[in-house]
């Protein structure tokens, strides 16, 4: 008998939750408490695999050892936190792209690119400063352009499309073995089944997907369970990296590691991030870190708070162009 004890970030009215395996029977015994009343249920499936136990989530909060490892020293260069690439998507579609590359330099990578379309490239080019732009002619020498930039981190999926190309590109850049932040149209991209692509080849990335992107990405466990929980870390083994898996309880899963809970009620105005555009400078924020050397599960974490204190600071009225304006106040 395997027990797992329930948690509010799972099912917020069971008490006890038992998983009990044998020979291909999977039984699920819980206690129910509401109103007052209180019952024992007991069920029977068909499973294919038992459910595995599920380890009760560690909450993160930060440190001053965490902004410490934020600091940069006045012996380096820029050069020394990394170079992170963001790939945009077909133009008049660069904005997440734009939104991204601003999070990944505010939040410290010494170099920042946007890989573009040439058709793309007054859009880029008219708005961004010290981001630099780099335009591909054509599909051809995409993954060339971008090895050569020798990036330490790549954004791929901020309204990346789900087209040809769009395809084209995530499978190359997932075969360059390098810490990826996984988002939006990617997640989507690697859910469609009726084209084989590969899932992260580099253990040091990270999948940041809402749940929508989630439930494409894996639809049978969302048959199975609505535990925010076991849901990323069904992902998480899926993908072979770490998933963030967004929400005001943002949980963050990596294979063979204990799952992490931020969450956003120590905060009053994280409501505000529910605004177009806030989740993909959280994925600039995700690519900065892991550009800079942070590792995957640290990385994700430490973005999600950052985010979070990023609305605190400005309050109501907050869209998607102020959180990466608002960092410098909250690591002061």
């Amino acid at each position: 008998m395997q027990s797992l004890t329930a948690h509010d970030h799972c099912a917020p009215q069971t008490v006890i939750f038992a998983v009990q395996w044998e020979a291909g029977l999977i039984r699920f015994m819980s206690r129910v408490s509401h109103s007052g009343f209180t019952a024992i249920l007991i069920t029977s499936k068909q499973e294919k695999m038992p459910l595995r136990p599920m380890s009760e989530p560690e909450t993160f909060e930060m440190t001053q050892a965490h902004f410490a490892l934020l600091s940069k020293t006045g012996d380096a260069h820029k050069y020394s936190y990394g170079h992170a690439v963001v790939i945009a998507g077909p133009a008049g579609q660069g904005g997440a792209a734009r939104l991204a590359a601003r999070g990944a330099l505010r939040i410290g990578a010494g170099l920042v690119s946007v890989v573009c379309d040439m058709t793309a490239l007054a859009e880029h080019a008219s708005q961004l400063n010290a981001v630099m732009v780099k335009p591909y002619a054509s599909q051809a020498v995409f993954r060339d352009l971008v090895m050569s930039l020798k990036p330490k981190a790549i954004c791929i999926g901020p309204n990346l499309g789900l087209g040809a190309d769009a395809r084209a590109q995530v499978s190359q850049v997932m075969a360059m073995d390098l810490p990826l932040c996984i988002d939006a149209d990617a997640i989507t991209v690697l859910a469609d089944r009726s084209h084989a692509l590969p899932f992260a080849a580099n253990p040091q990335s990270v999948m940041t997907p809402h749940e929508g992107e989630l439930r494409r990405f894996i639809p049978e466990a969302f048959n199975q369970t609505s535990c925010r929980v076991t849901l990323a870390q069904c992902a998480a083994d899926k993908a072979g990296c770490t998933v963030l898996f967004k929400g005001p309880d943002t949980v963050i899963a990596t294979p063979q590691r204990r799952p992490v809970i931020v969450s956003a009620k120590r905060f009053m105005h994280t409501g505000w991030l529910a605004t177009a555009g806030s989740g993909d400078v959280l994925a600039g924020f995700v690519t900065g870190l892991l550009a800079r050397g942070f590792d995957a599960p640290l990385a994700a974490s430490v973005a999600t708070e950052l985010h979070f204190s990023c609305a605190q600071a400005f309050g109501p009225g907050l869209i998607a162009e102020d959180i990466p304006e608002m960092l410098a106040k909250v690591l002061r």
